[in-house]
C-alpha cells in the first residue's frame, strides 16, 4: 500500500481517536451503575440505566431544562438569522460611509469574552426585571452569534454576482423582492449553515444562563448538569451527570450528522467559482 495512504488513514484514526474518547468515556461512564463510577474497564459490566432513570426522576425537573434550552436556542437562532441576513446584506450591496468601520465593530465584538460582560448585564437586566426570563439568556446568546453570522453571511453575499438583482430588478421587482425571491433562495446553504451553528453555540451557552437564573424552573440543560445531584441523598453525581451529558450532546450529532452535506455545502459555497 502507497505509504502516503498510510499515513493519511492513521492520521484520520488518531484525530477521531483524539475528538471521540471523551464522548466515548462519557457515554460509558453513563452507562455503569453507581457503585461502579470508578471503575477503569472500558465498557460497563453490567450495563445499568440507572443513571438515566435519575436523570429524568420526578424531583429533577430535566425535562424542562431541555424544554428550556430549546426555546432559548431556537429563538436565539431565528433572531440571529432575521438581524444577521438583513445586516450582511446590507453591508454586501449597500454603498455608505463608514462601512468598513462598521463591519470592523461588528467583528470587534464577538472578542470579548462573555464572562467581562456577565457584570454588567447582570446590572442591566435587574434593573429591568429581566431576571429569570428567556430574553435574559436569548438577547446575550444573539449578541455573541450575531458577528459569526454577519461576517459569514457578508462573504457568501459577497460572492454572489450583483447581476442576479439587477435583472430581477429590470423585470419589475424592486430590491426587497430580488433580495426575497433570488438571493435569498440561492443562499439557503450558507444561511442553514449559519443556523446550525449559532443553535449549537446558543444550545452549548452556560455562563450567561448561569449568571441570569436562579429559578430551577427556568434553568438551561447546562445549567441543570452542573448542578445535578443524582436521584439519592449521598450517591455521587458522576454518572448522572454523564447520563444527562449524554442526552445534552446526542441530538446535536445527530443535526450534524443527518445535515452534514448541507453544512459543508454552505461552508465551502463560493470557493470555486
Amino acid at each position: 500500500m502507497n505509504p502516503r495512504v498510510v499515513l493519511r488513514y492513521a492520521g484520520l484514526i488518531v484525530i477521531l481517536l483524539y475528538c471521540l474518547a471523551p464522548f466515548y468515556w462519557m457515554a460509558a461512564s453513563a452507562f455503569r451503575r453507581p457503585s461502579d463510577q470508578f471503575s477503569l474497564s472500558p465498557l460497563p459490566d453490567p450495563p445499568s440505566l440507572t443513571n438515566f432513570t435519575a436523570v429524568f426522576g420526578p424531583d429533577v425537573g430535566f425535562g424542562r431544562s431541555l424544554l428550556n434550552s430549546l426555546v432559548v436556542a431556537g429563538i436565539a437562532t431565528i433572531l440571529t438569522l432575521i438581524v444577521g441576513i438583513s445586516a450582511a446584506y446590507a453591508l454586501a450591496r449597500l454603498r455608505f460611509r463608514f462601512k468598513t468601520a462598521v463591519a470592523v465593530i461588528i467583528i470587534a465584538t464577538s472578542m470579548c469574552p462573555g464572562i467581562s460582560l456577565v457584570v454588567p448585564l447582570l446590572k442591566l437586566f435587574t434593573d429591568i426585571s429581566w431576571i429569570n426570563t428567556y430574553q435574559s439568556m436569548i438577547v446575550p446568546s444573539m449578541s455573541f452569534a450575531l458577528p459569526l453570522a454577519v461576517w459569514n453571511l457578508n462573504a457568501f453575499f459577497r460572492q454572489m454576482p450583483g447581476e442576479l438583482e439587477e435583472a430581477a430588478m429590470i423585470d419589475g421587482c424592486t430590491r426587497m423582492q430580488a433580495f426575497r425571491r433570488i438571493i435569498l433562495p440561492l443562499a439557503a446553504p450558507g444561511v442553514f449553515t449559519t443556523a446550525i451553528i449559532t443553535f449549537i453555540a446558543a444550545w452549548n451557552e452556560f455562563i450567561i444562563a448561569l449568571s441570569m437564573v436562579n429559578d430551577k424552573s427556568m434553568q438551561t440543560a447546562t445549567v441543570a448538569i452542573s448542578r445535578f445531584t443524582g436521584a439519592y441523598g449521598f450517591d455521587q453525581p458522576f454518572g448522572t451527570q454523564m447520563a444527562a451529558g449524554v442526552i445534552v450532546t446526542v441530538p446535536l450529532v445527530i443535526l450534524v450528522l443527518v445535515f452534514q452535506r448541507r453544512i459543508i455545502a454552505g461552508l465551502t459555497a463560493g470557493g470555486v467559482k
